[in-house]
């Protein structure tokens, strides 16, 4: 998939952060076949954070299949998430080495508590919703809109709000954490969301009738939702070795899933025990963004243009207090150091 002219040149905000069950232990089949041979003498054990869904876990699954890990001297151990706000607090912690973050936990690098190492995709899945008979994000005024908080359910609801000249105050706003908001949108308990899919397909299945009032490409003359993978300040200071080699498998996997998206979508499915149907339909979502695009979009500086973007939002949504470079907290020469 090529990215749109419009996403090249704009500055980015927003947030992914897919509706998952929490556990530990990614699963997955072994690999189809012998793993690569490894260059390397020794082995380096890696903690590695993700989201059950095409997004999150894509990545992994073809590492795990490809025996891309093993390529590169690594001894993988995966973890499920909730969202990437979790994972931030375990790469402090030091639970995690890596993990993977929708847009709307950028904030959370930006303000210093991790390092983005790599750009993993574009989402499209986002959206404000509403009960039959709210036809416009204008008539949610006065009504209860559920979102969770800090994430792109909360931002595109900023932005349809922006945009029709609204604020918050200007609806009873309620933050949700995401299997409330299923539950209470499929109960009709509230009268909107700001949401995304999988899991508003889930809700569809209980009212087929709920309206989208906007979604992600509404915005794309100024707005991006990309997706990344950060890992903790200590180890992009301490180990350079072992991000070096996570970064090396992260490259080959992206390579690997943009010409094989369909063994993508079912390498995914089969590492979260989903239907691949369901994982089609979420990847339907998501802008992949081939190797040589995201090397070329970190070297002529429109990552660090979105990233630029999001700190603005961030800004002036109060999660940061002040503006800051993306140089502080995107490690671009990184990922393509490893690509050498």
């Amino acid at each position: 998939m090529r990215i749109s002219r419009k996403l090249l040149g704009a500055a980015a905000a927003g947030a992914a952060v897919a509706l998952a069950l929490t556990g530990c232990a990614g699963g997955g089949d072994q690999p189809s076949g012998e793993a690569p041979e490894s260059e390397y003498e020794d082995v380096i054990d890696v903690n590695f954070g993700y989201i059950p869904d095409f997004n999150g876990t894509s990545l992994l699954a073809i590492a795990e299949d490809q025996g891309l890990w093993e390529k590169y001297g690594l001894n993988v151990t995966t973890q499920n998430f909730t969202n990437g706000p979790l994972q931030i607090q375990a790469l402090g912690t030091g639970d995690l080495d890596f993990g993977y973050i929708g847009p709307g936990a950028v904030w959370l690098p930006a303000s210093g508590q991790a390092k983005i190492v790599a750009l993993n995709t574009l989402g499209q899945a986002d959206r404000v919703v509403g009960q039959a008979g709210i036809d416009s994000v204008e008539d949610l005024r006065g009504k209860t809109v559920a979102f969770p908080e800090g994430t792109s359910g909360d931002m595109i609801l900023t932005l349809a709000l922006e945009e029709a000249g609204m604020t918050k105050d200007d609806i009873n706003a309620v933050p949700m954490e995401p299997a409330a908001i299923v539950a209470a949108l499929s109960s009709k308990q509230v009268d909107g969301a700001g949401f995304w899919y999988p899991a508003l397909a889930t809700v569809k299945q209980q009212v087929p009738d709920l309206v989208e009032l906007a979604e992600n490409s509404d915005f794309e003359d100024t707005v991006a939702f990309p997706t990344a993978f950060v890992a903790g300040n200590d180890v992009v200071a301490d180990e350079p070795e072992k991000v070096d080699r996570v970064l090396k498998a992260l490259r080959d996997a992206i390579a690997f899933r943009a010409e094989n998206t369909d063994e993508a979508i079912q390498l995914t499915a089969d590492f979260n025990a989903l239907d691949p149907a369901q994982v089609e339909a979420d990847a339907g979502n998501v802008q992949i963004l081939s190797l040589e695009e995201l090397d070329q979009l970190t070297e002529d500086g429109t990552i660090e243009t979105w990233l630029s973007g999001m700190v603005d939002y961030f800004v002036g949504a109060g999660k940061l207090t002040e503006p800051v470079e993306p140089s502080e907290f995107y490690t671009g020469d990184l990922f393509l150091q490893a690509g050498e």
